[in-house]
């Protein structure tokens, strides 16, 4: 019978032991729990990539409710009366992360599309800071809503005539703020350029006379 008793009191000891090993264990390592890519991807889409190589692209936006497109002018004033293929309707779109954050900037003016502490959309000239990047949300009637990086919930918007709605008073499902991208008039025959290649490599210019002589050649035959 004692030694019943002890083995009983052995083995509660070694189940006290491992139940307060576990529970210092759990404190110093809790269970994490499985990632979640859908956080991370929108973690990093707030992020500014200073890293990757810029996407730029070219085209207009045509506003829903004025019918017409958005334009920077030379006063650095925004609104949304350009005609299809105007100068200042001419909109330069670069990325600003691996999401869809972007800075729109006039072709024309030079002038990135901001908008203030009031919600007012400004030209910049320099446009690094977060009032100059819009994120673009892509609507279910393939409508493009572009929501301000710095001021979440505030959304570029236009009235009928063209003029800027006041960022504060607009929602994502308004038309005032539903966009669709236009390639400007004859942007494909203007933009069509031959490609351009470089050869890299300790006998450059030697294969650069080659390929000169070759063509020249070429030509003459």
């Amino acid at each position: 019978f004692l030694i019943i008793s002890l083995l009983f009191f052995f083995f509660r000891f070694l189940q006290f032991t491992a139940l307060c090993f576990y529970a210092q264990v759990k404190k110093m390592h809790p269970r994490c729990s499985p990632p979640n890519f859908k956080q991370h991807v929108t973690e990093q889409s707030r992020l500014s990539d200073r890293m990757s190589r810029r996407l730029t692209r070219t085209y207009q936006l045509y506003s829903r409710t004025s019918g017409k497109h958005v334009q920077v002018l030379a006063n650095k004033r925004v609104n949304a009366n350009g005609d299809d293929g105007a100068v200042h309707a001419k909109l330069e779109v670069e990325t600003d992360s691996f999401g869809s954050r972007v800075r729109i900037k006039g072709v024309k003016t030079g002038y990135y599309i901001c908008m203030n502490k009031r919600g007012k959309l400004i030209g910049k000239r320099k446009g690094r800071g977060k009032d100059c990047i819009f994120t673009e949300i892509v609507l279910e009637n393939n409508y493009t809503a572009l929501q301000n990086a710095k001021y979440e919930g505030w959304f570029m918007a236009f009235t009928r005539k063209g003029r800027p709605r006041k960022a504060s008073k607009t929602k994502q499902h308004q038309r005032e703020a539903h966009f669709m991208k236009r390639l400007p008039r004859g942007h494909l025959l203007s933009e069509r350029r031959p490609a351009c290649y470089t050869i890299v490599g300790s006998n450059n210019n030697t294969r650069r006379g080659q390929l000169s002589k070759r063509s020249q050649s070429h030509r003459e035959g």
